[in-house]
């Protein structure tokens, strides 16, 4: 073979390895494209959130039995996004807690916000009025950082014992947030469960697993429209 034989064939080999890197890269992009994205589901809430009581919070709490559910729903194309459920329960939270709280769970991308918070402040007899103005300060710092992320905000209901009038407006609180604020709503957190002694612990506050999964439930039926799959 000349030298001139031998400088063409390595150009064409350098080109030709130039062609199939270039080609391997397109199909890497092609295959990085494809893969699908993680969104996250996060649970602002206090020790019913937490799982306070459960022999194991992680697999028997509420926002667990979520993921379970995203899990199950998933389908099975290659494009569609994972949901990770992100359990940011404190036990004895309050709404002012809450909003102090908030920037460091915000540091993490939200896409849904479910908020489940006031339960404590009613236990508590604190004013509604201020209880509202603390979760309006958390819906705010959240559309504030995260202006596409869904809000779901989860109500709670006082018992007749603490006064029919306060009762009356705690509960309203809610819907009223919801209204001013375009949220979905899930009118009541533990339907089904409050007061049913076979879905709470020996406290007669916090549910056992059976209530647990009843709140999932509940919950999953608000946000399921939210979810995309």
């Amino acid at each position: 073979m000349t030298p001139f034989h031998w400088i063409l064939g390595s150009r064409s080999l350098g080109l030709l390895f130039v062609l199939l890197i270039s080609l391997a890269g397109n199909e890497l992009s092609v295959i990085r494209a494809a893969e699908p994205s993680t969104r996250n589901v996060i649970c602002f809430g206090d020790s019913i959130t937490a799982g306070y009581g459960l022999e194991n919070a992680a697999a028997e709490s509420y926002p667990a039995l979520l993921q379970k559910k995203l899990n199950q729903a998933r389908v099975s194309a290659e494009s569609a996004p994972r949901w990770r459920v992100i359990n940011a329960g404190l036990s004895g939270e309050t709404t002012a807690g809450g909003a102090r709280r908030i920037e460091w769970v915000l540091r993490q991308p939200v896409d849904i916000f479910i908020l489940a918070l006031g339960g404590n402040d009613g236990l508590r007899g604190l004013d509604p009025a201020v209880s509202q103005k603390n979760l309006q300060t958390i819906i705010e710092r959240v559309r504030a950082r995260y202006p596409s992320a869904k809000i779901v905000l989860a109500g709670m209901m006082m018992p007749p014992s603490m006064g029919e009038a306060y009762a009356r407006n705690f509960a309203a609180m809610y819907p009223n947030l919801a209204a001013k604020n375009e949220l979905t709503l899930v009118p009541f957190l533990l339907e089904g469960v409050g007061g049913q002694p076979e879905l709470n612990q020996a406290d007669a506050i916090h549910p056992n697993p059976a209530g647990h999964a009843q709140i999932a439930e509940t919950l999953w039926r608000g946000i399921q429209l939210l979810i995309t799959l």
